[in-house]
């Protein structure tokens, strides 16, 4: 039956689910259309959350740090009160709580596992604290509603968004032919473009190295890109909606690629968007993104037989992307129970709960917050847990993400802190005195019988005696963290 299908390209059935006649077309019709958000708590918007953050930058930079100059003890607790009134220690965990509430209580886990595929995909690095404000809604906002369009679509929204543009610097490109580039020139100030943002376009977010582009298209694409700011002002500091300053960019055509790129019409911001184009119709972009898909769902080390009908479904429909999933998601199924994967920490996570019915994540009324002291502890869980097991999932240390190979997450460290968490989390979440063990295993598991049986002797561990024991028993086996 490949009940491991539905582990394999989601987080497992529930135990009130029944078991789809049909698993590919069950697959398919969640990847047609974005699912809603399930959290029945408030959503902030990206507006609300740049609000938060320009109050906790203009009064950190220019009133307390001020003011309290010469009383190191005085600033720190007027900057610990900021950190409560703008929710610096509160929103992240709650865009946790938001993610992973749709992946374990809605009926749409594929969609919710393709999601945080691109969100890893077009990482947001750890830097200047967007995690604590701008990246959840990143998430939210632009990649969401924009997975089951068009690649090129996805990758205009996301290479114009406040927060790609601030996390590579892009507002700090003046190109030195544009007006500013010049008027610096004669004040004896630096004018030059910041490589950031269009290296990571090239390199992580369309064609790869593969491409063979030089360094010489990376500044070209740099002079293209320059005027795509997030501008200052007084009181905002830089948490202004995004904006096109037309004297920052350089004039004139500039190639990429071998493609001569002109301005279209008067304003010369639509180079940027030709260019995207170009960069999402290249050859080259199919071959890398549809490879990523199948390792993150299949194996590490994916045949080109595996990947082919991914790039046959995106150059016939010139990136649409629900009909590379539907190839995708047929490329799983006939590959379940022929290759296994390794899964990360918060893949792992959401299987658990969603296979055993645990109460995860918290309800809104833990995560209400009243902004002026410190969230509670069980409000600041949800983000604790994640960098518990390594796996803090807004804020990764580099741009391409958290790693999609088995290798970055079998470290001896990184599995004793999943064996510990598990012992623990089943505790605080009651594992074992609820857990149907029998009807969990034949929902979700090929290997039926063995995995019953191995279900149940950790079940018949004394619970009432060593609770965590029975975590670490179910959690940890082979069957849960590898598919």
């Amino acid at each position: 039956m490949k009940l491991d299908f539905y582990r394999k390209i989601g987080y497992g059935l529930r135990l009130e689910d029944d078991i789809p006649a049909d698993p590919i077309k069950w697959a398919e019709k969640q990847v047609e259309k974005p699912a809603p958000l399930t959290w029945p708590g408030h959503i902030p918007s990206a507006k609300e959350l740049l609000d938060h953050r320009a109050v906790f930058v203009y009064q950190d930079r220019k009133v307390i740090r001020k003011k309290y100059k010469d009383d190191r003890k005085a600033y720190k607790n007027a900057k610990d009160q900021l950190r409560y009134q703008t929710g610096e220690r509160y929103f992240k965990s709650l865009e946790t709580v938001i993610r992973q509430h749709a992946a374990v209580k809605g009926d749409a886990p594929v969609f919710e596992r393709i999601w945080h595929f691109w969100c890893n995909h077009f990482a947001i690095s750890e830097k200047d604290m967007l995690a604590q404000w701008n990246t959840g809604a990143y998430q939210r906002e632009i990649i969401r509603p924009n997975i089951c369009g068009n690649f090129t679509d996805l990758v205009k929204k996301v290479t114009t968004s406040w927060t790609m543009i601030h996390h590579l610097d892009n507002s700090q490109s003046i190109s030195p032919n544009s007006k500013w580039g010049k008027n610096n020139r004669k004040r004896g100030r630096p004018a030059t473009v910041n490589e950031n943002h269009a290296r990571e376009l090239l390199e992580l977010h369309t064609v790869s190295p593969a491409a063979g582009y030089t360094q010489k298209d990376v500044v070209s694409l740099s002079y293209i890109m320059a005027g795509w700011e997030n501008p200052h002002s007084k009181k905002r500091e830089e948490c202004n909606p995004v904006k096109f300053n037309v004297n920052k960019h350089e004039p004139g055509d500039h190639k990429v690629l071998g493609k001569r790129f002109k301005q279209r019409g008067l304003s010369p911001k639509s180079k940027l968007i030709d260019c995207i184009e170009y960069l999402c119709a290249h050859p080259e972009t199919p071959k890398f993104i549809c490879r990523k898909l199948v390792r993150h769902f299949v194996c590490d080390e994916p045949t080109d037989a595996m990947v082919q009908p991914l790039i046959d479904a995106w150059q016939e429909t010139k990136g649409d992307l629900p009909t590379v999933y539907k190839a995708l998601i047929k490329v799983v199924y006939d590959n379940t129970g022929v290759e296994k994967k390794f899964l990360n920490p918060e893949t792992w996570l959401l299987q658990c709960v969603r296979i055993a019915g645990l109460n995860w994540p918290p309800s809104p009324e833990i995560m209400e917050y009243d902004f002026k002291s410190k969230p509670r502890r069980e409000a600041r869980q949800p983000d604790f847990y994640m960098r518990e097991l390594g796996h803090d999932l807004l804020a990764p240390s580099q741009p391409n993400g958290w790693p999609e190979t088995e290798a970055e997450w079998m470290s001896p460290e990184l599995l004793i802190r999943r064996l510990s968490f598990a012992a623990n989390f089943a505790n605080d979440n009651k594992i074992g005195k609820f857990f149907d063990y029998a009807k969990a295993a034949e929902k979700n598991f090929d290997d039926t019988e063995n995995v019953r049986k191995y279900l149940k002797k950790a079940k018949d561990i004394d619970f009432y005696s060593n609770p965590k024991r029975i975590g670490q028993a179910l959690f940890s086996s082979e069957w849960m963290l590898k598919v």
